[in-house]
């Protein structure tokens, strides 16, 4: 794990991409909500799951009223998977079963591994004001879903960043990015979770290996993937295509873009959900179910 912020070290290590992937679907998520009333977009949904293996869901929550995030996500279980919460704006309470707490602010991460079970709540700090970030679920292999929970909060100065030499502003926040290594790594999944910012009509490449899923969300501007377009709001699917080493994402001329680029390994197992349970079987789940009623998550948050 590296936790120091790089800056400017981009142009030494500069990973070229010979022919970028092309983009498979656009998806605008579906507008809900979770917790206590939060409203929020879920971008990645339970029917692209498997497409996108090994990521389970994508939220977007953005708002400036606070009657639309202020109630939170009161107590609740997961079981089988991870949870990486990224705070552009705002904060946010944690707390587990685990005994684990820690509040999220501007710029932050969250990474839960929930894995045999724990219960947490996520509450705002704030009354008013924006509220806006990112929660992402990754799945565990079989093998790791019964295993002891852990949980790190990473701030925004302690999360690896570099700009490019064309002033793209990368954020690290899993996986290896231009020799940059991010603040998490997983060996299995292989997870590369990337913030980057970039000004207008600028460009920024990524290598992505070719067995991985990868999808863009556009959350400031426009972009253009492969001469096609992906709004403000939307989701980008890459195609897997054993030719293309990696994407190129190039901002629109007229303003200023920010995106999240996610890839990871999948793991090709079946994925049962639900709820908050995410295992293998059904069996798995209705234990997971057993588990939790009989008190085994420990106490609550």
């Amino acid at each position: 794990m590296n936790n120091t912020v790089v800056k400017d070290v981009a142009n030494s290590v500069k990973e070229t991409v010979t022919q970028s992937r092309q983009i498979e679907h656009l998806y605008a998520g579906v507008d809900t909500q979770d917790g206590a009333g939060v409203k929020l977009t879920r971008v990645l949904t339970q029917k692209l799951q498997e497409r996108l293996d090994p990521y389970l869901m994508l939220d977007n929550f953005k708002s400036d009223n606070p009657d639309d995030y202020v109630a939170g996500f009161p107590n609740h279980p997961h079981r089988g998977f991870e949870t990486i919460t990224y705070m552009i704006t705002g904060r946010m309470r944690h707390r587990d079963s685990a005994g684990n707490e820690g509040l999220l602010q501007n710029g932050g991460v969250q990474w839960m591994t929930a894995a045999s079970g724990v219960i947490h709540s996520e509450l705002p700090e704030q009354e008013d004001g924006a509220m806006e970030g990112f929660q992402l679920w990754l799945n565990l292999p079989a093998k790791d879903k019964m295993n002891d929970p852990w949980y790190k909060d990473f701030q925004s100065e302690d999360l690896p960043k570099y700009t490019t030499e064309d002033g793209v502003d990368v954020t690290v926040i899993a996986g290896t990015s231009h020799g940059v290594e991010g603040a998490v790594t997983r060996d299995i999944t292989e997870p590369t979770y990337l913030d980057i910012h970039l000004p207008a009509g600028t460009s920024f490449s990524q290598a992505i290996p070719a067995d991985h899923n990868a999808f863009a969300f556009v959350y400031r501007g426009t972009v253009d993937i492969e001469g096609e377009t992906v709004p403000t709001k939307n989701m980008a699917i890459l195609k897997n295509d054993k030719d293309a080493d990696g994407v190129t994402i190039t901002a629109d001329s007229s303003e200023d873009t920010k995106v999240i680029l996610i890839t990871g390994r999948p793991l090709r197992e079946p994925i049962v959900q639900y709820g908050p349970f995410v295992m293998n079987s059904q069996q798995e789940i209705m234990q997971a179910v057993n588990d939790f009623q009989s008190g085994k998550f420990g106490e609550e948050a």
